[in-house]
């Protein structure tokens, strides 16, 4: 299971780029979810944002000063809204780009745990939802995408999104039949060998 970037920068009203109105609903589904995966041993993976004052690691945003602002001048944007805090025993990789696969170890992970299917939720769905389901697709992972478990800015970009990726990349599912397949799911070989 992939949370992705259910951060304050995201999700609470003081920050620019945060939609609150949504994201928090999502934040409560995906709290459903996350209980219901733990419980099965599914492995969970954050994803976050990074401060860094290199223009070079941010890349090129259409919005770059909003980025700017949210992401170089408070590191506390990036911490994950509390009720979905990292547990231990969770990933939580950094990333600068709207894929979780960019740049980042995601796909070594889903390797050791033998994962052929990856549920994703998060924020926003128009943009790093979309771009992480686009590359699992690319990369042969079959994608589940719980509707109530992601959320954008705007309802028609949420809505366009999900079409989209529903036509060729991904099955959008409602939350109880995501639940039911973590129920359902094997437990991965490689999960609880940490200890």
């Amino acid at each position: 299971m992939l949370v992705v970037d259910m951060t304050r920068a995201f999700v609470e009203a003081a920050y620019p780029l945060a939609a609150p109105e949504t994201g928090w609903p999502c934040a409560e589904a995906i709290d459903r979810l996350l209980e219901v995966a733990r419980e099965a041993g599914i492995p969970v993976i954050y994803t976050r944002g990074a401060s860094t004052p290199f223009a070079a690691e941010r890349g090129v945003w259409r919005n770059s000063r909003n980025i700017e602002e949210v992401m170089m001048r408070d590191p506390g944007a990036h911490e994950i809204v509390g009720p979905l805090a990292p547990r231990p025993g969770d990933h939580v990789l950094t990333k600068t780009k709207p894929s979780a696969f960019s740049g980042t170890h995601l796909a070594a992970i889903l390797t050791y745990y033998g994962v052929d299917t990856l549920l994703i939720t998060g924020m926003y769905t128009s943009g790093c939802v979309r771009a992480t389901a686009v590359d699992a697709f690319s990369l042969n992972y079959q994608v589940l995408i719980p509707e109530p478990c992601v959320a954008d800015k705007r309802e028609i970009s949420h809505k366009v999104s999900l079409f989209d990726l529903a036509a060729s990349y991904a099955d959008v599912v409602e939350l109880h039949d995501a639940m039911e397949y973590l129920k359902r799911a094997p437990k991965p070989p490689g999960q609880g060998a940490e200890a």
